[in-house]
C-alpha cells in the first residue's frame, strides 16, 4: 500500500495545536514515546473509539502481531525507529499504513505496555515538557486532539513514498 498524502502537511491547523505538534517535536525521543503512552493512559477512552474504528488493523499486521512476540529491548528499539523515522522493516510497514491505522497501533501496544509490551520503567517521572503537553491536548476539543493526534503520527515511520506532483508543480495535466 502506498500513501497518498503530502506527510508535510500538517493537519493541526490552528496555532494552538500547531504549537503542540511542534511542542512534541522537540521532545527526545523517549520522551516522546513517553508522552504518546501517558496519553493513552489518561485518554484512551477518548481517542480509543476514533481510531480502531476508523482503523483496518488486518493492514499492519507485523506492528500488531509479530511486534508482540519480540522482547522488551527489541520493541523499544522498533519504537524509537519509528518515532527517528529510519528505514527498517518496521518502520517502512507503520509509514506506509494511513494514520487511522498509526494511531491504533499506538493504541495497541498502550493497551499492552507491561503485559506484551516494553513497560515504562516503574520509577519513570514525566519532564515538565510532558506534562504541559498533556495538559495542553487535554484541554482540546476533541475533534482538534484527533487532529493532532494524526498529524504527530503521521509524521512517524519511514516511508520514501513521495507525493504526487500538482498540475501546478508539473505544468502538464494528467492523463486518464
Amino acid at each position: 500500500m502506498t500513501a497518498s498524502y503530502d506527510k508535510t502537511i500538517s493537519q493541526a491547523q490552528s496555532n494552538e495545536t500547531q504549537k503542540l505538534v511542534d511542542g512534541f517535536n522537540a521532545l527526545d525521543t523517549d520522551a516522546k514515546l513517553a508522552w504518546f503512552y501517558l496519553v493513552y493512559k489518561k485518554m484512551g477512552d477518548s481517542v480509543t473509539p476514533a481510531a480502531p474504528a476508523a482503523a483496518e488493523p488486518e493492514l499492519a499486521p507485523i506492528l500488531l502481531g509479530d511486534y508482540f512476540e519480540l522482547s522488551d529491548d527489541e520493541q523499544l528499539e522498533i519504537m524509537r525507529d519509528i518515532v527517528n523515522r529510519k528505514d527498517t522493516e518496521y518502520s517502512r510497514a507503520y509509514g506506509a499504513i494511513k494514520e487511522n491505522n498509526q494511531l491504533l497501533v499506538w493504541y495497541a501496544w498502550a493497551v499492552a505496555m507491561g503485559d506484551t509490551v516494553v513497560d515504562l520503567p516503574s520509577t519513570y517521572q514525566p519532564t515538565k515538557e510532558i506534562n504541559d503537553l498533556l495538559s495542553q491536548i487535554e484541554g482540546l476539543e476533541f475533534e482538534e486532539q484527533i487532529s493532532v493526534f494524526r498529524t504527530i503520527s503521521g509524521e512517524l515511520g519511514y516511508t520514501d513514498v513521495k507525493p504526487i506532483a500538482t498540475q501546478a508543480e508539473t505544468g502538464k495535466t494528467s492523463s486518464l
